[in-house]
């Protein structure tokens, strides 16, 4: 090991004088050189530099790196260090942290605010009919004072109403599902079937002019034809088949038009009505399901318990059918429309079903809250988008549901002021109207909070407490007026107010938390 470190032994010229002798000269970059590699960790880090920014832990970068195929192995030998925590844990000290605002991201709850305005026309045009049946329901008042025909009318209206609503989710529940051949045969059964319902509940009322019984049966036919063609998206077809009526009836403002007439306009868009339905109905295809299930209950034999292993995987009991949405889950839907249609009924009727002068009926109150239902069905869409987009931005539950309140407030508030207006220029265009005081006033928009945050709570999928509430406040309602306890105007005022409560009580309790807006 003393020996000399020179591999080549020394020669001529080689010598401690000579020139080659000295150490060989210090290599010197080459033009164009890039220099000394870059570090691989300063590239890690420039690379996932966004996301490393906004991680709030190492774990989430260590969960990236790993979902990126980085081994602990390629990592020792690539950036030096043991495993993807102890690299992840220098990533997240070496980036400063920055959580940048979300982009834009597409928002599944933008819908056309013509289309809603559309609908609720739509909910408020048949109204027209009763003009042009006016004078075929003419006859001595009943016994509440109320116009000839009116209980017929309003009892087959209410349960056909109940009913279709019921029938609404059910058929929404299949297409929601994607089998829209079993929405259309739950709408080919139940909308005949409600039809017959609203007839029988006409029926059942004694004391109507004669015509008042012909009419609550197309009332009836309508509204199941109407309820197929909403729920399968024909509101279009819906609005060219009540264009005759509608037409009929403003003519009606300005010349007395003859009663065939009248009666002819209203069976043309009836059955225009009708026949639209039918249309969209899988007629074949019902009746041939139904013939297969009668040949089906006509041979049935009993069932054969399976093989052992087919009962290990699934139990002896279970039905081996696909099965659709639950006929209990729909129920709750037609206890939230019994509840507000007896509720709106109230509203225009409460004082003369008290004993009233017939002149005290506020019908323009109805008529604003029908027409309402079309900006109140767009709002709802907006206090979802609006909620969604908070969720995105917010950075704690608290900033959530502080957003949350926001929009809801802001959504509510224009429903209401859009019932507002709605309300005075119909009980100004109304001949006879009572004038808006202002407990007429406050009653309507506390119906207007009750409906629209029961529809907020329906949207939610929380259809059930908004049921009870509604329900409780008819059935509140109804027995005061039974019992006659109160002046009605002071009834309705507190019965709303009490709804109103406690709906936007559940609103601030169930849609508070963010877990119930993904």
């Amino acid at each position: 090991m003393s020996g000399s470190l020179w591999l080549k032994p020394p020669g001529p010229g080689s010598g401690p004088g000579s020139g080659s002798g000295t150490l060989p000269a210090i290599p010197r970059p080459r033009t164009g050189d890039p220099g000394p590699a870059a570090d691989p960790m300063d590239e890690l880090a420039e690379r996932l530099d966004v996301f490393i920014a906004s991680a709030v832990h190492p774990d989430e970068i260590a969960a990236v790196l790993e979902s990126d195929g980085m081994t602990d192995e390629y990592i020792r030998l690539t950036y030096g260090r043991d495993d993807s925590f102890a690299l992840a844990e220098e990533l997240y000290a070496r980036v400063p942290r920055s959580f940048p605002e979300p982009g834009p991201a597409p928002d599944p709850w933008r819908v056309s605010l013509a289309a809603c305005l559309l609908r609720g026309v739509i909910f408020a045009l048949p109204g027209l009919a009763y003009l042009l049946g006016a004078p075929l329901l003419e006859g001595p008042q009943d016994r509440l004072g109320l116009p000839a025909g009116t209980l017929t009318l309003l009892a087959g209206a209410l349960i056909g109403w109940v009913w279709d609503q019921t029938l609404s989710h059910r058929a929404y529940s299949w297409l929601g599902l994607g089998d829209r051949a079993a929405a259309g045969r739950t709408l080919l059964v139940g909308a005949p079937v409600g039809a017959l319902l609203g007839t029988a509940a006409a029926l059942a009322v004694p004391g109507g002019p004669p015509f008042s019984y012909a009419f609550a049966a197309g009332q009836a036919l309508y509204v199941g034809a109407a309820t197929v063609l909403l729920v399968l998206g024909r509101e279009r077809l819906l609005l060219a088949a009540l264009a005759p009526m509608a037409v009929g009836a403003l003519a009606v403002l300005v010349v007395d038009l003859p009663v065939p007439v009248r009666v002819t306009l209203l069976v043309v868009s009836l059955l225009a009505a009708c026949t639209l339905a039918v249309r969209e109905l899988p007629l074949a295809d019902g009746l041939r399901t139904a013939a297969h299930r009668i040949r089906g209950w006509a041979t049935r034999r009993p069932a054969r318990v399976g093989p052992v292993r087919w009962q290990m995987l699934r139990g002896a009991e279970e039905e081996h059918t696909p099965r659709g949405p639950r006929l209990g889950d729909s129920v709750p839907f037609g206890v939230f429309g019994l509840g507000t249609g007896l509720l709106v009924l109230y509203a225009a009727l409460g004082e003369v079903l008290a004993g009233g002068p017939a002149e005290a009926v506020a019908a323009p109150s109805a008529v604003a809250l029908t027409l309402s239902m079309g900006p109140a069905e767009w709002l709802l869409h907006r206090f979802r988008s609006g909620s969604l987009s908070g969720l995105q931005g917010a950075r704690s539950p608290r900033q959530f549901r502080a957003r949350m309140l926001t929009t809801l407030t802001r959504c509510l508030s224009t429903y209401l002021a859009v019932l507002l207006a709605l309300g005075v220029t119909g009980t100004l265009l109304w001949p006879g109207a009572p004038g808006l005081t202002g407990v007429r006033v406050a009653t309507l928009l506390l119906l207007g909070a009750v409906m629209w945050s029961g529809l907020l709570l329906q949207s939610f999928g929380a259809v059930r407490p908004a049921a009870v509430v509604c329900a409780s406040a008819a059935v509140a309602q109804s027995l005061a007026l039974l019992t006659g306890l109160g002046q009605p105007r002071v009834v309705q005022l507190v019965v709303a107010g009490t709804a109103a409560a406690a709906l936007a009580t559940l609103v601030c309790l169930l849609l508070g938390r963010a877990t119930a807006h993904r």
